[in-house]
């Protein structure tokens, strides 16, 4: 309890600088909108420009708030799976979800020219990226926890999602080696992710999942803390392990995938995000870094979206390249200047 008062002011900075980023994010973009453009349109009032309500309103509002959304996602589920197998090096798709997503999409681009006519039309229509990805990521996920159930040891379930994960991604190096160049084209662009074109629709659905995965993670603070110390001293305490586990895996798929399925595979924010927290916050007590992770998470989605839509400019930079340009020196700065990994 101490603990969490210790950090509270550094909750409410963070918290500010959420907003601030938030609001900078829809400020910037081809054309630049002032902050009380900005207040107008989100109050109804007078603005200067109608055209800026409707840009505000349909374009960089969503947008915005779905970069939170993955932030949040992609952070927490990093964190849960680091501490789960107790590897720095886990991610949020190291149970083979972005790869089975990736699967998903690629079967569906590359087969719907087979298909053809009406059929090719409406397998590329609507919410068909989505499904297919989603579909990809739930199969993984149901063979990884159907294999889960014959071996006890974590890690053993770590070594068999990276092996999933390793067998779809050669059926889709299969797949892009009999392809055209217009469907190479489509899928490389869904690899290179992207948070605009979501709909109010898909922001709620994505919405709910987001929600659902972090108070199951808040549900499990308690076990999260406890494997850090390994599993016996976890079922010293009376935590059910298997059951713990398959909540904690259940929380990084719902988040996790929805994220992969709305947007596409978005590196670094997931293996990058939970080391900074534990940096700056110094702490291993998940009360405290799944809060964190998220406002950590949401912020740094927020600033590097900002910088792929190049300010001022129509130009818009894929997000997986910015996240991992600006991500990985920031990491190897602050892990060089503290001289050690905290976990």
């Amino acid at each position: 309890m101490a603990e969490q008062k210790s950090y509270r002011f550094t909750f409410i900075v963070l918290i500010f600088i959420l907003i601030g980023c938030f609001l900078m994010n829809i400020s910037l973009g081809s054309v630049g909108i002032p902050l009380e453009g900005i207040f107008a349109a989100f109050t109804g009032g007078e603005i200067e420009k109608e055209t800026w309500r409707i840009t505000i309103l349909t374009i960089r509002l969503p947008k915005a708030i779905a970069a939170i959304l993955v932030g949040f996602g992609l952070s927490l589920s990093g964190l849960l799976m680091q501490t789960l197998f107790r590897n720095p090096l886990s991610g949020p798709f190291v149970l083979g979800l972005s790869s089975g997503a990736s699967l998903g999409v690629a079967l569906l681009i590359m087969g719907a020219s087979i298909f053809g006519g009406f059929l090719g039309t409406f397998l590329m229509s609507g919410y068909s990226l989505v499904i297919a990805a989603s579909l990809g990521s739930f199969l993984v996920l149901l063979t990884v926890m159907a294999v889960s159930f014959r071996v006890k040891d974590t890690m053993s379930i770590l070594i068999i999602g990276l092996m999933f994960g390793s067998i779809t991604g050669a059926i889709v190096s299969v797949l892009t080696y009999f392809s055209d160049a217009e469907e190479l084209k489509q899928f490389l662009m869904w690899t290179l992710g992207s948070l605009g074109n979501l709909s109010w629709e898909e922001l709620s659905i994505l919405s709910f999942l987001i929600l659902t995965g972090i108070l199951l993670s808040i549900a499990s603070v308690k076990p999260l803390n406890a494997f850090l110390l390994g599993e016996n001293y976890a079922r010293s305490l009376g935590i059910n392990i298997k059951q713990s586990r398959y909540f904690i895996i259940i929380a990084t798929s719902l988040m996790a995938g929805s994220c992969t399925a709305f947007v596409g595979p978005i590196a670094f924010i997931g293996l990058a995000i939970p080391h900074i927290t534990r940096l700056f916050f110094n702490t291993t007590n998940h009360k405290i870094l799944v809060p964190s992770v998220c406002l950590i998470g949401g912020i740094l989605m927020l600033i590097c979206d900002s910088i792929a839509q190049v300010p001022f400019h129509e130009l818009t930079l894929p997000i997986n390249a910015i996240t991992s340009m600006i991500g990985a020196p920031v990491v190897i700065w602050l892990l060089v200047r503290k001289r050690k990994m905290i976990f």
